[in-house]
């Protein structure tokens, strides 16, 4: 079996517990939320959630949207700035389980190409990883997507990120706890592999391969391994 030349990497439930995202991240931005939109009511951003929700008060569409974990790019956007100021602060550390930045390292150091998609921004994105308590880790990475390139669930953001990426799709290989997302990949013509994280209560999947951590995932496919 050859290695796969690049990999593609989901956040919530794949490098990261999902109780970070929505019992530490979620709340911070929530709790925010008004007070933001007050001092920035002139962003651009604000501007696209009312153009999506005429005549709806903007905060309570923003509210609505993140009770229903709606993955709508300016939400996304949003949340990304407050987060922004939270781990400028010091009030917020990026959470990953410990098999991921050795991982990471490894993989990158080994001249495997290292890409994140996820539903929240690259701003949010890069400041998880860039934030992270084993330090700084973006530099590992050479791209990343978000909801920008189209939904997760759909082959088309796939292959568009392969394209993006000059890339293959045969040759990369996505990472992630959700089904419906591998599935989208696999039919774009990418090499799957599920993370079934204890702690998450992720369901295996039938369709593809599945490991419990991301050493797992470097043994069933090919990857390097780490200590």
């Amino acid at each position: 079996m050859l290695p796969p030349a690049a990999v593609l990497i989901d956040i919530e439930g794949t490098t990261t517990p999902i109780a970070f995202v929505h019992k530490v991240l979620f709340p911070y931005a929530r709790a925010r939320l008004p007070g933001w939109c007050q001092v920035h009511c002139d962003a651009p951003v604000i501007g696209e959630v009312a153009r999506l929700a005429p005549g709806a008060m903007v905060v309570d569409t923003l509210l609505g949207w993140m009770d229903r974990d709606e993955k709508i790019t300016p939400l996304k956007t949003i949340q990304g700035m407050i987060w922004a100021e939270g781990y400028k602060k010091g009030e917020i550390t990026g959470d990953l389980y410990p098999d991921v930045a050795p991982a990471l390292r490894r993989w990158a150091n080994s001249g495997v190409r290292l890409f994140v998609y996820s539903s929240g921004s690259v701003d949010a994105q890069k400041l998880l990883f860039g934030h992270s308590q084993t330090g700084n880790l973006t530099n590992l990475f050479q791209g990343f997507f978000d909801t920008k390139v189209g939904p997760k669930r759909e082959a088309a953001s796939y292959a568009l990120i392969s394209r993006g990426a000059n890339v293959a799709a045969g040759e990369f290989l996505f990472l992630s706890d959700a089904e419906a997302e591998l599935d989208a990949a696999a039919a774009a013509g990418m090499l799957t592999c599920q993370l079934v994280r204890a702690n998450d209560k992720t369901i295996t999947s039938a369709r593809h391969r599945a490991a419990a951590d991301f050493a797992e995932v470097a043994k069933l496919c090919g990857l390097p391994k780490f200590a």
